[in-house]
């Protein structure tokens, strides 16, 4: 993986694999958050925030520490240690910011923890043999491709709501999950530019 470089790399993460809308990781908070784009706003940012760091200190981690002390197989336990940790440092800190920020992400900001699209990417850059730079690369595209996705599902799901008549059968999720298979597709345009894997 050596010859892909930084923007590359970034320009994938964000479009052409979104690791939400081609790897389907975080979906449940994605689809729950998504009604409101100021909430919507502030998960993204916050996921985008965990996404990066927790990527680049999980390399550290394991190229550091894991692989020198054979201890790799250590690594999904290790990087969910340290994903939970660095997410209740920003939830004191979005808690002591942003109260109404705060109420409004509700229980779904502890659930960034588990959100499986923060652990995917942390293994993605492991399973790529991705160096430092391509680690920090890949952690800022899945995390701003995640949040650029939420973002555009709130900005329609709020149009729809104010604009249009939705059949009852398709209120809530049944037009969040059209909305989002619409959107992956529309982000499948982008395949063939750049590759990953």
């Amino acid at each position: 993986m050596q010859e892909l470089g930084f923007f590359t790399i970034l320009f994938s993460a964000v479009f052409t694999n979104n690791i939400l809308l081609t790897n389907y990781l975080g979906m449940c908070s994605f689809l729950a958050v998504s009604r409101d784009v100021k909430a919507s706003l502030g998960l993204g940012t916050a996921v985008f925030f965990v996404t990066a760091a927790t990527t680049a200190l999980n390399w550290v981690v394991y190229y550091h520490i894991l692989v020198p002390l054979n201890l790799a197989y250590l690594s999904f336990i290790v990087f969910i240690v340290v994903i939970a940790a660095f997410v209740q440092l920003v939830e004191m800190v979005i808690e002591r910011v942003s109260e109404t920020l705060y109420q409004a992400l509700g229980i779904f900001l502890p659930l960034i923890t588990v959100n499986c699209a923060i652990l995917g990417a942390c293994l993605f850059m492991v399973i790529r043999s991705y160096s430092f730079g391509q680690s920090c690369a890949y952690g800022l595209g899945a995390g701003l491709g995640w949040a650029l996705a939420i973002m555009a599902m709130a900005g329609i799901r709020q149009r729809l709501s104010l604009r249009s008549r939705i059949p009852r059968g398709l209120e809530g999720p049944g037009i969040a999950l059209i909305i989002a298979g619409t959107m992956a597709l529309a982000f499948m345009g982008f395949n063939g530019m750049v590759s990953l894997n």
